[in-house]
């Protein structure tokens, strides 16, 4: 089932690595130390497992790779680190490295290999695959099913709004302030259309041409965070390809995990002279939504006085940690839903959805879940603001598994572009 590494075979950066200094403040931000409180299960303890299976003396077996697998990849700890970790790029070399060499269950192939690498970065796919699960929703079939299944189920939402959106969108303002191309994503062009379309609004009344180009591909998040490196640089060349061509003043993403993923095609390809300086101007260029309609001058239309019931705000972790922007989010929401915002506690604490992690270790991905609803009905809020897909079906499904299915989890471009 295994593979003990030998030392000569090289996969991790070995100063990256040293760089912990076990001090052991990651452990108050790490979701998963936070539940079991296993040192194995904190950041520490993983870079040790780490060295271990790098130098050879742990070998490529479960009891070490069920750590590493355990990560969500949220990248808390590197906010908390004093010494600068790059925990990110430390797992994701780890976690190709096992791919390579540690043999999986039918289904954890099944789900990895297939479901996650062949199905979710392709909308086509995507969309005849849920066909029959959204049949078996239908037919409230759900119960014929084992608990892991109903769970994966239970996240799919009872109208996914597929749309697609033209190569170019023209402004609607009649000050025109530039022009941005748009990243439509996989799972969000597939089951939140409408976000999307909302998303390129905002942009539209904020004075920009949105470009859309037809033939964008995955950003290649699942991939790397899934340990296929080679593919998910194949996707970053394809992307670069496409949008370098285009004279644009940013590259817009409204999904968290697709954009810290983006932002990094630099690190991704840095070891590829051809395409290592291209990466690097491509990432130069990606901006969070948020981060970009929080520029001064920007308008976002104001309708506070419609704003009843109170709101909170969820950080995706992937853009709290990995791009730092915790406060654009805030500041938005702000503007509409004024005293109405309320802080919601453990904010950024995962909530267990993690890309595909609520699929892969659904019993961590439910223990997060249930800390995030009970954080989330503490506040009393009505409406749960966030920025990226998997989040909003986490918490959806845990609010339906609560009895709380009357509070609304919108992403923020639907708040901020709804007028009712």
């Amino acid at each position: 089932m295994n593979e003990t590494c030998p030392p000569s075979q090289s996969f991790l950066d070995e100063t990256k690595a040293l760089a912990c200094v076990h001090c052991g403040l990651c452990l108050g931000a790490c979701p998963t130390y936070l539940e079991t409180g296993n040192e194995n299960d904190s950041p520490r303890g993983r870079i040790y497992i780490m060295r271990a299976l790098h130098d050879g003396r742990l070998p490529a077996a479960h009891s070490a790779v069920s750590h590493i697998d355990r990560c969500l990849g949220c990248r808390a700890c590197e906010v908390a680190c004093p010494s600068g970790v790059h925990y990110g790029e430390l797992l994701e070399a780890t976690r190709e490295h096992i791919e390579k060499r540690y043999r999986r269950s039918v289904l954890q192939t099944f789900l990895r290999r297939v479901a996650i690498e062949r199905v979710f970065p392709y909308p086509a796919r995507m969309k005849l695959a849920l066909l029959p699960a959204k049949l078996i929703k239908r037919l409230r079939a759900e119960r014929l099913f084992p608990k892991f299944a109903r769970d994966a189920l239970a996240l799919i939402p009872e109208r996914p709004t597929a749309g697609s959106l033209s190569e170019v969108s023209l402004t609607a303002s009649a000050s025109k302030r530039g022009r941005v191309g748009f990243i439509r994503g996989c799972v969000m062009s597939v089951m939140f259309g409408n976000t999307n379309a909302s998303s390129v609004r905002l942009l539209n009344e904020a004075g920009y041409d949105v470009i859309t180009p037809a033939a964008q591909g995955c950003c290649g998040a699942l991939y790397a965070h899934g340990g296929n490196l080679e593919r998910a640089r194949e996707c970053a060349r394809d992307n670069i390809a496409i949008f370098e061509k285009l004279d644009l003043e940013a590259i817009i993403i409204n999904a968290a995990g697709c954009g810290s993923t983006l932002k990094e095609y630099g690190h991704l390809l840095h070891d590829d002279p051809a395409w290592a300086e291209r990466g690097r101007l491509f990432s130069a260029k990606v901006k969070d939504l948020t981060e970009w309609l929080n520029q001064p001058g920007v308008q976002i239309a104001n309708r506070k006085s419609q704003i009843a019931n109170l709101v909170t705000y969820h950080d995706a972790c992937h853009l709290a940690h990995p791009q730092r922007i915790t406060q654009a989010p805030r500041d938005l929401i702000r503007k509409v839903a004024g005293n109405k915002f309320i802080e919601l506690p453990e904010s950024d604490v995962c909530c267990g959805s993690a890309g595909a992690y609520n699929l892969t270790e659904p019993e961590m991905a439910e223990r997060l879940q249930r800390r995030k609803i009970e954080n989330l009905l503490k506040t009393g809020a009505q409406t749960v603001v966030t920025t990226n897909p998997g989040c909003m079906l986490q918490m959806r499904a845990g609010l339906h598994k609560a009895g709380a299915s009357h509070i609304q989890v919108v992403h923020i471009a639907d708040f901020l572009a709804s007028r009712s």
